[in-house]
C-alpha cells in the first residue's frame, strides 16, 4: 500500500506542471482569442467556482469526517501548510501571497511540497511561452508530449490500484473495525447529494440565463449521460454529445465543434465538488482544523482541479494530490478515498458532460445561432 502511494507521489509534480502548461499554451491559438472563446472561459470558471462553493457547503453541512479517526493509519498527519517556517498563524494578505509564490521552485518541486506554488509557476511559465508567439511552438509540443508521457505513467500506476487500495483498506479496517466502511458510505452519500444539487441547479440556470424550459434539456441528455456513466470519460463521450447537441438540441455546428471539446477538456465541475468534500472529510478524519486562508486555497485549487482535471477515468486523483498537499493534508488520505472513487467517478462524469452541454447551449444562444425550435421538438 505504501509503495502504491509512493508511485502516485512520484508523478504528481511533473504531471501537474506539464498538464497546466499545456492547458495554458493551448488556449492561445487564434480561435481562443475570439469573443466566443473568452466568453466560454469565463463561464467555465464561474461554474467551477460555484461547484466548489456547493462542495464546501455540503461538506460543512454534513461533516462526513466527524467521528472518523484516520490518525492511526495516516502517519504523516500534520498541521496544514498555512504559513511558512515559524510564522505565527493568522490571516493576512501577505501570508496568503506567500503560500502561492515560491522563492525556490526547483526546491519546491524536489520536496514534493507546496504544490500550489508549482501550479502558480506553471501558469506563469505557460503565459511566458505564449508571449513569444509561434517561436515557442517546439517548446509547446515538448510540454504536450511530456504531459502524454506522464498520463501514460499514471495510467500504468492505476492498474495497481486494486492491490494498493486493498492493502490500505485492509489495514484501516483491521485497526478501526468494519464501521469505517459505513463512514465511507456516508461520504459517498454526501458527494452524491452535492452532485444532485448541482444538477438541479442546471435547470434554474437554463431558466434564468437561457429563458428556456429545462425539461427538453433533461430529457435529451439521457443518451449522453448513459455513455458518460458507462465510460467515466468526458473525451470518450464527446462524439455522442456533439451529435445529440446538433441533431436534437439545435446547437450550431460552430459552437459544437469549438465550445464542447474545450469544455470536455477544462470544465470538470464534478471534480470541484468531489475535491472540496473529500478535503473536508480527510481534514476532519485527521483532526485538522482548516483556517479561513486554507478555505480560500481550497476554493482556488479545487477550481484549478476542475479546469485541469483530465477527462479520463481516475484523472481526479492527481488533482486531489495537489489539493491535499496545498492544504497540508496527508496524501495517504487519497488511498482511503480510492476505495469509493470508481462509482463517484462515473457520477462526476455525468455531471461534467451535463454542464458542458448546458454551457454550450447557453453560449450558442447568446451568439444568436441556437435553433430553439429543434430544442423544444418533442419528436427528437
Amino acid at each position: 500500500g505504501t509503495s502504491f502511494m509512493d508511485l502516485i507521489k512520484m508523478v504528481v509534480v511533473p504531471l501537474i506542471f506539464f498538464v497546466l502548461v499545456t492547458g495554458v499554451t493551448g488556449m492561445t491559438n487564434s480561435e481562443s482569442f475570439k469573443r466566443v472563446g473568452l466568453k466560454a472561459a469565463f463561464v467555465f470558471l464561474a461554474t467551477a467556482l460555484v461547484a466548489v462553493l456547493i462542495g464546501i457547503g455540503f461538506g460543512l453541512a454534513f461533516h462526513p469526517g466527524v467521528g472518523v479517526d484516520l490518525s492511526s493509519l495516516i502517519k504523516n498527519a500534520a498541521p496544514a501548510h498555512a504559513t511558512h517556517g515559524g510564522e505565527q498563524p493568522g490571516f493576512s494578505f501577505a501570508k496568503v501571497l506567500s503560500i502561492f509564490i515560491s522563492d525556490n521552485i526547483v526546491g519546491t518541486m524536489s520536496t514534493n511540497d507546496h504544490l500550489v506554488q508549482v501550479v502558480f509557476f506553471a501558469i506563469i511559465f505557460g503565459m511566458t511561452i505564449n508571449s513569444f508567439g509561434t517561436k515557442m511552438q517546439p517548446v509547446k509540443e515538448i510540454c504536450q508530449l511530456s504531459a502524454q508521457i506522464f498520463f501514460k505513467m499514471i495510467a500504468v500506476i492505476m492498474t495497481l490500484a486494486p492491490y494498493g487500495v486493498f492493502a490500505l483498506l485492509a489495514a484501516m479496517v483491521s485497526s478501526q473495525g468494519a464501521g469505517v466502511l459505513k463512514d465511507l458510505a456516508f461520504l459517498v452519500l454526501t458527494v452524491f447529494s452535492a452532485l444532485f444539487a448541482q444538477y438541479v441547479l442546471f435547470g434554474f440556470i437554463m431558466v434564468l440565463f437561457g429563458r428556456m424550459s429545462p425539461w427538453p434539456f433533461y430529457r435529451k441528455m439521457v443518451e449522453i449521460q448513459v455513455v458518460a456513466f458507462s465510460t467515466s470519460s468526458s473525451k470518450a463521450t464527446l462524439p455522442t454529445a456533439m451529435r445529440v447537441l446538433q441533431e436534437r438540441m439545435g446547437v450550431s455546428k460552430t459552437s459544437t465543434d469549438f465550445i464542447l471539446p474545450l469544455a470536455a477538456s477544462i470544465n470538470m465541475v464534478g471534480i470541484s465538488i468531489y475535491l472540496s468534500i473529500c478535503s473536508i472529510f480527510i481534514a476532519e478524519a485527521c483532526h485538522i482544523t482548516l483556517s479561513f486562508p486554507q478555505y480560500l486555497i481550497l476554493m482556488l485549487t479545487a477550481t484549478i482541479g476542475a479546469i485541469g482535471g483530465a477527462g479520463i477515468p481516475g484523472g481526479s486523483i492527481v488533482m486531489m494530490g495537489m489539493v491535499f498537499n496545498s492544504l497540508g493534508l496527508p496524501l495517504e488520505g487519497i488511498a482511503v478515498i480510492l476505495g469509493i472513487d470508481r462509482i463517484l467517478d462515473m457520477l462526476r462524469t455525468v455531471l461534467n458532460l451535463s454542464c458542458d452541454c448546458l454551457m454550450t447551449i447557453l453560449i450558442d444562444k447568446s451568439e444568436g445561432t441556437f435553433n430553439e425550435k429543434v430544442y423544444n421538438d418533442k419528436s427528437l
